[in-house]
């Protein structure tokens, strides 16, 4: 394909329904899922456990027969033009499948063959330094850490040069200091025109480096939109107030306000943005006869948004 996609991946209508077994009814893991993930985007798809997304991913990667729908890799039908859109996409599983007994440089070479690379074009010393795994080429995978191991999976599936990348909890079970390295690995590969498209239980890692996510539950979708758009669907933040001397009672001039007292000199209010409650509560606070010495704002985040689409019942975020 000669002109690239506007969208790297197209989901359209896309349904999975297992067949009864053992007695049990049908299963329906996937039911009518739409999206679609713009080129070069780096984009989450959220849910909780057996929300689809593993179902969906492994429809991709052709390994589980979608019932209805059809879905297009990089412009390529997976039905018709099977081999092509495979060769557009990489695969990193959350499980790590490595042989033990090979070093990386082994897992690349092996890995290339299995797409046909014939070795003059092959770039496993390449991918290993953009890995940051080049100084680890000749050990044995069962030697590296839990870190290094992920980020060989990532080597792995780059070795045919897809123009997508799809991660599958890239960095569960890695500490802290990995999980930001790996995170380094993954933008400058963004940068450089990889699509990315991701999944992951660490819901500050998308709220923080995607554009664009979707949220699914219980094999629907519901959502997608922007990082923005998303937040925005949130109209309350809490402010935290602390004075600087005991208050036995909330002060009459707050109670409209219905306070939450964290302790006998702070309250905590859930106001609305945008229909005047929160200069209000800035007016009211100067007459309530105590001195604010302390005032901060929390926002509505990515887990709160997750947690009122997915919940069985809507819920209503804690202060």
């Amino acid at each position: 394909m000669s002109v690239p996609p506007d969208d790297a991946i197209v989901i359209s209508s896309i349904s999975k329904v297992y067949r009864a077994r053992d007695g049990q009814g049908k299963h329906t893991a996937l039911a009518d899922v739409s999206f679609a993930v713009p080129r070069g985007a780096m984009f989450a798809l959220l849910g909780p456990n057996g929300a689809g997304k593993s179902t969906l991913i492994n429809i991709m990667a052709g390994l589980v027969v979608k019932t209805a729908g059809r879905v297009t890799i990089w412009g390529y039908d997976i039905d018709t033009d099977g081999r092509q859109a495979r060769r557009a996409i990489g695969i990193v599983p959350q499980e790590l499948n490595l042989d033990p007994f090979f070093t990386p440089r082994e897992t690349l070479d092996v890995q290339a063959g299995y797409y046909g690379i014939p070795k003059a074009e092959r770039r496993t010393d390449e991918i290993l330094e953009t890995v940051g795994l080049a100084d680890k080429a000749g050990a044995y995978a069962r030697t590296l850490s839990g870190g290094m191991r992920r980020r060989l999976l990532i080597a792995k599936a780059m070795v045919h040069n897809p123009h997508i990348l799809v991660l599958d909890e890239p960095t569960a079970g890695v500490d802290v200091e990995l999980r930001q390295s790996l995170w380094e690995t993954i933008r400058e590969m963004n940068a450089h025109g990889q699509t990315i498209m991701l999944t992951t239980h660490y819901l500050e890692e998308a709220q923080d480096n995607c554009e664009t996510i979707a949220i699914m539950r219980h094999g629907e979708l519901v959502a997608c939109e922007s990082r923005e758009s998303l937040l925005s669907r949130l109209s309350e933040k809490v402010v935290t107030v602390r004075f600087s001397e005991d208050m036995p009672l909330v002060p009459e001039a707050l109670l409209p306000f219905a306070p939450k007292v964290m302790d006998a000199r702070t309250l905590a209010f859930r106001v609305r943005r945008g229909d005047g409650e929160i200069p209000a509560l800035l007016t009211a606070l100067p007459t309530c006869g105590a001195t604010v010495v302390d005032l901060s704002t929390v926002e509505p985040d990515l887990e709160d948004v997750f947690l009122r689409l997915t919940r069985e019942d809507p819920v209503v975020v804690p202060i």
